[in-house]
């Protein structure tokens, strides 16, 4: 269900948002020194402040993969047990096993979205085994959303989508908190503004 949205006159060139997918560590965009000469340095390295989602994110899905898992694995041991006999019914751990690898597995997961809101653009990053960053240029926004589901909002959560010209590139950030995600809307919506106007 959405619950609020923002938009932002953003251009029409359908190359819009650079979405970059990054393998390995994610890389500071802030510029060194090294691009000017000694007597004129270059403009100062802005700083990433990183934020990351909250931590209701993880416990909503821990119980959507065991309130799936479990039951499962016990209709599996209910069926084969009686009608295959106990070693059929081992089979019941396969769940078992996968919830156990998942539990860790989501924490990883959500350890891995961080947002940084940059002057010009917004940078997201998430991903375990394959870690990706988009870069978001405020100028090329067309539209800013919160969302909340049903279950989201049964943990206090909601989510901010990013539009672009090309769908592609549409970005966004899960577990916020709702304050959160409507700043986060406001913001970037007034930044989009702000940028567009000046292409």
């Amino acid at each position: 269900m959405t619950t609020g949205t923002g938009m932002s006159d953003a251009g029409n060139d359908p190359g819009s948002a650079a979405h970059g997918a990054a393998h390995g560590a994610v890389t500071g965009a802030a510029s060194g020194p090294g691009t000017a000469g000694p007597s004129e340095p270059g403009p100062a390295a802005e700083p990433e402040r990183w934020s990351g989602v909250e931590r209701a994110l993880l416990r909503m899905r821990r119980v959507v993969l065991l309130s799936t898992l479990l039951p499962l694995a016990a209709v599996t041991a209910g069926v084969l047990w009686p009608t295959a006999g106990p070693v059929w019914a081992a089979f019941a751990l396969l769940p078992c096993a996968f919830a156990a690898w998942g539990w860790g597995a989501l924490e990883r997961n959500w350890r891995s979205w961080r947002y940084s809101e940059r002057a010009d653009d917004l940078l997201i990053t998430r991903g375990v085994l394959w870690r990706e960053l988009t870069v978001v240029p405020y100028g090329r926004m067309q539209l800013v959303e919160v969302t909340s589901g049903p279950l989201e909002r049964r943990y206090g959560l909601a989510r901010v989508q990013l539009h672009t010209a090309a769908a592609t590139t549409d970005a966004e950030i899960p577990g916020l908190v709702p304050d959160e995600a409507e700043r986060l809307r406001d913001r970037l919506t007034e930044l989009g503004g702000a940028r567009s106007a000046g292409l």
